[in-house]
């Protein structure tokens, strides 16, 4: 990758992270040869882990630790006082390295929600329609399970969908959108970036992390002031710098720069620029519960290529045509053993303990050892879910600075079942997935029901094992929200209000999170963002 000269720290644009926004803004605004920019991830260079480039790597990537930020929320009450993981991609390509490559717009009513016409359905769709054709987005086969599947949900009320990025996702299944080809995976950084890496005008910095925004006495962007091989730099900003790092991670940069709600940013002794209340607030995730089952004989399919949306509560205040909960085909094969690695640890290693000591090693190393017998191989074949996610959650966490260290991760509180409608939600949603379950097709197939069991089919056994089993989808958004109004942190365009030269652009702008995956949404933002910028130029 290209490395800037000593003192020719200075672009026209400066974007921190290199996730899935932020490799697509880089691409897009360094199509321009007039303008310098500065791509910043604090990870690594995804050629250094081959597995982020293959289509199968995902479950590799998944339990790499180089690839993920190992982070756990505060203990959660609707969750039986749980800390939660709540990791996150990083490295270039950031969590669409190591996803499942699920790439699904949205529906027209989620963009509805954002009120505002500059990301109405009509607004958004150029962007969705350029991404998908640089990376090429397909569909994968069908197999005899994932036909079964759609046939038993037909009988429990859904209509099969020949396209999932149509708009209109209500009561519709079928096979989603995989943003692949051949054995590649296709994300933002093999897209957008990895083609233009010999761009004289783009410098794309792995191992930097960002510790602050640097700001004059007018309150605009001067600099971006990062760590990288052990010295300290600022990146001078002629135009603007874009914040994609992340639901996450955005609102504590904002914060740590001084910008920020005022008690967050004076009570850890930090200047502050402006009192912005939003940063961090209005957080928003996907948790999930899955329902597990066996089946008379082996699933042929190898990746979670089956998704359906219904609306199960007839009490929310939602539109008429937006959906409230999705459903996920999970074949165990694909990466039971991987998704066993890395969460096990999570729920047995106390977070206290989890970074000081190599207790998650040692349990993930057991975990690679039960799943070495072949028959208990032959047995995981033999196990499929049906995932049920709270696609549109009432609940709103928060995200607040833990130190004024850059190095620290935030402390994050995603709130789940804090609104009682949430667990009505997710309470009919597994009824939902049951009754797919109990479809003819599927009792053909098998549908033996090993958790949570025939027995638990009351509310109270159901509330029970969506409090003990929930877990996030990792779609966090929300926390730098995107809006007219004043409670809002940025404006239509994305500029960050009370302050010039600065602008976020990933899922952390999303004022309500859509009910689906959240990739392809976000790969979108970097795209509008580079789109504002060049028309702003012109």
């Amino acid at each position: 990758m290209t490395q800037p000269r000593a003192g020719a720290f200075e672009f026209d644009y400066v974007i921190v992270g290199g996730g899935s926004s932020g490799c697509v803004a880089a691409g897009q605004l360094s199509a321009d040869p007039q303008v310098r920019v500065l791509l910043l991830e604090q990870g690594d260079r995804a050629e250094q882990h081959p597995e982020t480039l293959r289509a199968d790597g995902y479950k590799d990537a998944f339990i790499n630790d180089a690839l993920m930020y190992e982070r756990f929320s505060v203990p959660q009450l609707g969750c039986r006082k749980r800390p939660l993981f709540m990791g996150s991609g990083r490295g270039m390509g950031g969590s669409g390295s190591i996803n499942a490559m699920v790439y699904l717009r949205g529906s027209a009513a989620d963009f509805r929600a954002w009120d505002h016409p500059t990301w109405s359905w009509t607004a958004v769709e150029p962007a969705f329609a350029a991404i998908e054709r640089t990376l090429e987005v397909r569909r994968r086969p069908p197999t005899e399970f994932t036909e079964a599947v759609i046939e038993a949900a037909q009988a429990a009320g859904f209509h099969r969908q020949h396209d999932l990025n149509d708009g209109d996702l209500l009561g519709g299944l079928g096979y989603e959108w995989m943003n692949y080809r051949d054995g590649e995976r296709r994300n933002a950084y093999t897209g957008f970036v990895q083609p233009h890496l010999d761009r004289p005008n783009l410098v794309v910095l792995t191992g930097a992390a960002v510790q602050r925004l640097v700001f004059d006495d007018r309150r605009r962007l001067t600099g971006v002031e990062f760590t990288h091989e052990g010295a300290r730099h600022t990146a001078r900003v002629r135009r603007e710098a874009i914040l994609c790092a992340g639901a996450l991670e955005s609102p504590k940069l904002l914060m740590l720069s001084g910008v920020g709600p005022r008690a967050q940013v004076v009570g850890h002794g930090i200047p502050p620029v402006f009192d912005l209340p939003g940063v961090g607030e209005n957080f928003q995730d996907h948790p999930n519960v899955t329902l597990f089952h066996r089946a008379r004989r082996d699933v042929d399919c190898f990746y979670p290529q089956v998704y359906g949306f219904h609306r199960v509560n007839p009490h929310s205040q939602l539109a008429p045509d937006q959906a409230d909960t999705c459903y996920v085909a999970y074949p165990a094969r694909s990466s039971f053993r991987e998704a066993f690695m890395r969460m096990l640890p999570a729920l047995m290693v106390p977070p206290s303990l989890y970074h000081r000591t190599r207790l998650p090693r040692i349990v993930r190393a057991g975990v690679s050892l039960a799943f070495k017998p072949s028959f208990v191989r032959a047995f995981v074949r033999r196990i499929y879910g049906l995932v049920v996610i709270l696609g549109k959650p009432k609940s709103r966490g928060s995200v607040r600075l833990a130190s004024a260290r850059a190095s620290d991760f935030p402390i994050v509180d995603p709130a789940y079942f804090t609104d009682p409608e949430d667990m009505d939600t997710m309470i009919a949603g597994v009824e939902k997935a049951r009754r797919i379950a109990d479809g003819e097709p599927l009792h053909g197939y098998g549908n033996r029901e090993l958790l949570p069991g025939r027995w638990a089919t009351s509310r109270k056994a159901t509330t029970a094992f969506i409090r003990s089993m929930a877990m996030t989808t990792y779609h966090y958004a929300g926390t730098c929200a995107m809006g007219d109004g004043a409670g809002s942190v940025v404006d239509p365009r994305l500029r960050v209000r009370g302050v010039t030269g600065l602008r976020v652009a990933d899922a952390s702008i999303m004022p309500v999170v859509p009910v689906s995956a959240l990739n392809a949404p976000s790969m979108m933002i970097g795209h509008r963002v580079a789109d504002f910028l060049r028309e702003e130029s012109a």
